[in-house]
Order: structure tokens, then C-alpha cells, then sequence
């Protein structure tokens, strides 16, 4: 809206033309989230402990974390208004891509909080059904990926996927590349949701993943860079740059309330929409398969309640003492704020390493 605004006037006062470019504008996005989120924080904590809307407890988890029942939770509410608001402000809302990102994020985010408002009506850490919650993440996860097939249109690579390490590789999914979008949309979703453990470490993982797409959008929507960098140019990709630095911002906001000891937790209505966003930005991006190595953290832990569960139920047998893989290292004897930090080193690891293939090609 103020860009809009900002930018008309340009003809009048040159400064103003500096908003045509989006490095400024995702600058703007990040300190806007940031600042929303710092007021909006406080006076959302009071709320939610006022209505005594806390977090339960898995009984069979660690015992330390049971001085957290009570927590306040749904704090992911703080998080998408940090980044509603920068993107509507800063944002070309004329750009499709910009909408498809921000309404996916907000869908997952309302399964989330339908999930969360069950588990605080019940006193419990019981929530959706799991075919329940699947069923909604697939309904919303195919509407979402037919709105990118759609905006995609004609391109070139739009049913199309790049894989990394290779120039000139390019597998052509064509219809099957919905229901591959939307498996890459609940995918992270839940990666993220199970990362979602311990105090601030879903959130310092998702503003690493976070900010590295912002990279991968910017030049995925810039075409000489595209060219140069032998990556597939998505026309209008650029403008969801100010999308991922919003979530950027919205993190470093939240991080600030949810850091050790946490005084909130983002609830599912945050961690479902968090990763719905990256995997989004993935797909608009053309950086699809490149999501293994960025959300390594995640896929990690996915996979360890994937293999529990499997090994549990053919061998009898557990691998971790406890999934996801936060918790085995706990039980191992590991303090919460080394598990966070090393895991948030981790996280930058494989950013760093899914940056790198852009010049490993």
C-alpha cells in the first residue's frame, strides 16, 4: 500500500524512486516485521495469559519440560501479523506470487490454530486427529500448488524441476507437479511443526532457512543474475523477496520472546504456517529439491519420528531414545540451550552449503 503510495509520488520527489528497487524494500520489510512483532509481543503475551490459553505438556517427554506447562502458546498469532503487515505495506500487491505465498502461509496457519484451540479447550497435548490434520494440510497444500502451477502458466520450467549441482538438468514433471508441490508444502509443514520442541529452536532454524531464500527468490526474479548463476528466471519471483524478509523480521521478533526461558510458544498455528512459507518460497523460487539441503534441520527431523515409528513397529525396537531428534539428544544428556544452539549451527550449515551450489553447477 505505502509502496504504492511512495512510489506514484516519485515523478515529484526523485528520493521516493528508491522504492522501485526491491533490496530497499525487503530491507524495510525486515525492520517493519521486527518492530510489529516487538509491540505486538508484549500485550499478546498478557492476552493469551489472561485467558489462560497455555501450552500442555507431553507426559512422556522430558521431565524438565514440565515446569513449561502453562506457557502461553499461540504465539504464532504475533508471528503472521509481523508478516502480513510488512508484505501489504511494502509489497507489489499486483504480483500473484506475492499473494500465493501469503495466503498458503495464512490457510496452514488457520489449520494451526484450529489444531491449537482444540489442545487449550481439552487441557491437553491432543489437537486434530492426525487423518484429520493430514486431510486439511492436503486440501489447502493442492490448492496451493494448482495457484503455482496457474501463475506459473507458460513458462518454461513450470511444471519443471532443476536439480542441484548440475546445469542443464531439468526433469519435466508435468502434471504430476501438483501433487509433488503439495507434498513439498506439508512436508515442511510438519518439519517444522516436529522441530518445534524446545525454546527457540524452531524459530532460529526457520529465520536461517528463511533468509536464505530471500537470496534464492531475489535472484530467481532477477533474469540477468538467473542467467549468470545458470538457475531458472521466474518473472515476478523477485517481489516474494519482500515475503521472505518479512518472515525474516517476524523470526528475529519472535525470537526475542520465545529465546530461553521461552515467555511463548508459536503453537502449530506458527510452526504449520512457518514452514508452508519456506516450502512456498522453494517452489516459486525454482529451488525445490535444493529445500533437502537448506531445511536439512527439518528433514532430520522428520525422518527421526519417521524411523522410530517404522522400527518400533517392525522390530519392537527404538533407534533414538526419544523422536524427534531434539529430545534424543537430551536424554543424552545435553542442555536445552546446547541442543538449540548447536542445532541452530547445524541449521547454518546446510544454508551455507545450499548456497554454495550456485556455483557448484
Amino acid at each position: 500500500m505505502l509502496y504504492w503510495l511512495l512510489f506514484a509520488l516519485h515523478d515529484r520527489w526523485s528520493p521516493l524512486n528508491v522504492f522501485r528497487y526491491i533490496t530497499f524494500r525487503a530491507a524495510l520489510a525486515i525492520l517493519t516485521a521486527f518492530v510489529v512483532g516487538l509491540l505486538v509481543g508484549p500485550p499478546l503475551i498478557r492476552w493469551l495469559r489472561q485467558r489462560q490459553i497455555g501450552q500442555a505438556i507431553r507426559e512422556e517427554g522430558p521431565t524438565s519440560h514440565r515446569a513449561k506447562a502453562g506457557t502461553p502458546t499461540m504465539g504464532g498469532v504475533l508471528i503472521l501479523l509481523a508478516v502480513l503487515i510488512p508484505v501489504l505495506l511494502w509489497g507489489d500487491l499486483t504480483e500473484p506470487w506475492v499473494w500465493v505465498a501469503t495466503l498458503t502461509t495464512l490457510l496452514f496457519g488457520a489449520i494451526g490454530w484450529l489444531d491449537d484451540l482444540l489442545k487449550v479447550r481439552r487441557g491437553k497435548n491432543l489437537g486434530l486427529r492426525a487423518k484429520e490434520k493430514f486431510g486439511l494440510q492436503l486440501v489447502v497444500g493442492t490448492l496451493a500448488a494448482v495457484a503455482i502451477r496457474a501463475v506459473a502458466g507458460h513458462s518454461p520450467h513450470a511444471g519443471a524441476l532443476t536439480v542441484p549441482f548440475f546445469k542443464g538438468v531439468i526433469v519435466d514433471l508435468g502434471f504430476w507437479y501438483i501433487p509433488f508441490a503439495a507434498f513439498v508444502l506439508i512436508s515442511t509443514s510438519n518439519g517444522v511443526n516436529l522441530t518445534d520442541g524446545l525454546d527457540g529452536l524452531a524459530i532460529g532454524s526457520v529465520l536461517i532457512a528463511s533468509g536464505t531464500y530471500t537470496i534464492f527468490c531475489y535472484l530467481a526474479g532477477h533474469a540477468r543474475i538467473a542467467r549468470y548463476l545458470q538457475i531458472p528466471a521466474v518473472t515476478g519471483a523477485g517481489e516474494v523477496t519482500v515475503f521472505c524478509a518479512a518472515l525474516v523480521g517476524a523470526a528475529l521478533a519472535f525470537l526475542w520472546f520465545n529465546c530461553h526461558p521461552a515467555q511463548v510458544f508459536m503453537g502449530d498455528v506458527g510452526s504449520l504456517a512457518l514452514g508452508a512459507a519456506i516450502g512456498c518460497a522453494a517452489l516459486i523460487s525454482k529451488q525445490e529439491l535444493l529445500l533437502v539441503v537448506v531445511g536439512g534441520l527439518f528433514v532430520a527431523e522428520l525422518l527421526s519420528v519417521i524411523l522410530q515409528v517404522a522400527s518400533f513397529q517392525l522390530r519392537g525396537r527404538r533407534i533414538f531414545r526419544m523422536s524427534p531428534l531434539h529430545h534424543h539428544f537430551e536424554l543424552s544428556g545435553w542442555a536445552e540451550t546446547q541442543v538449540v544452539v548447536r542445532f541452530w549451527i547445524v541449521a547454518a550449515m546446510f544454508a551455507l552449503m545450499g548456497l554454495a551450489t550456485l556455483k557448484l553447477r
